[in-house]
């Protein structure tokens, strides 16, 4: 890996950033309300809110692939007008190309962008072995499981060589195991390469094990309730769940998202420390 590769950039700000949807006959919705938080570059931050609260909209304004409607979203100090390079997204759904191989998959981009084939066929070689399909290079995706596509869709993109990596709920639809096993994957290769990450999830306990940071969301219109710092050293294995700072953040994170994901079944807010919330 070149040293290149090991620099680290992809400050991403969001300052005061809202959103608001909807058109004439329908009327306005205002989805997200002065969202700011930031994501230090180096960092793998992750967005936890409820589902439905508008997540996947941030994604969307980060890429570039929406514009806020009030507010700026920066890259490294400079403002995000439109899609860029530096920015790479993986989705919950697979983008791999049916008809490739998941060598020529992964060597894909580089090979658009003029890099010479046998050298990018060596990159993404190297990438596949560090997501553990170096076995699988020459196999296509239709042939391979659901979180082996993940794996390969994470080592396209970290091809790209991005300032900023954009995850959203990736790890979404797959079994628990392959879950877990995909978590503990993507740290080696956040550790390995530091590539700047903002991952989304609505899963507590995936993002404080993935985290450095938690950003805390509101539901709709969302906002930012707090940012957690989540101190567990790297690297992280799944014996650190049952550590007391690992339950500490969780107590702290559930109590701020439990009355905010009741607001998606349109039910009155009760206590934190009361009903079922504490059994679960």
């Amino acid at each position: 890996m070149d040293q290149a590769r090991k620099t680290i950039s992809g400050h991403c700000r969001v300052d005061a950033v809202g959103k608001v949807f909807g058109s004439a006959d329908s009327g306005p919705e205002i989805v997200l309300k002065n969202c700011s938080f930031e994501v230090p570059a180096g960092s793998l931050t992750v967005l936890l809110g409820p589902s439905g609260c508008g997540k996947s909209t941030l994604v969307q304004l980060v890429a570039g692939y929406d514009t806020p409607t009030l507010g700026n979203v920066t890259l490294d100090g400079v403002s995000v007008t439109g899609p860029g390079t530096d920015r790479i997204v993986v989705f919950q759904e697979t983008a791999l190309f049916p008809w490739m191989t998941l060598l020529d998959n992964v060597a894909y981009g580089p090979i658009q962008m003029g890099i010479p084939r046998r050298e990018a066929e060596s990159e993404a070689s190297a990438l596949l072995r560090d997501v553990g399909l170096k076995a699988f290079e020459d196999r296509y995706p239709s042939q391979i499981s659901g979180g082996m596509q993940r794996r390969a869709e994470v080592a396209r993109a970290l091809i790209a060589r991005p300032k900023l990596m954009l995850l959203d709920e990736p790890f979404r639809g797959l079994d628990h195991m392959s879950r877990g096993l995909m978590q503990e994957y993507y740290l080696k290769l956040f550790d390995q390469h530091q590539t700047t990450t903002l991952f989304v999830t609505s899963e507590i306990d995936e993002a404080i094990f993935l985290a450095d940071r938690l950003v805390i969301l509101s539901y709709k219109p969302t906002t930012v309730q707090t940012v957690i710092d989540v101190p567990l050293p790297r690297p992280r294995d799944f014996q650190m769940l049952t550590s007391s700072v690992y339950g500490q953040i969780k107590e702290q994170a559930l109590d701020l998202l439990y009355n905010e994901a009741l607001k998606a079944f349109d039910q009155p807010a009760i206590p934190a420390n009361g009903g079922v919330r504490g059994t679960a």
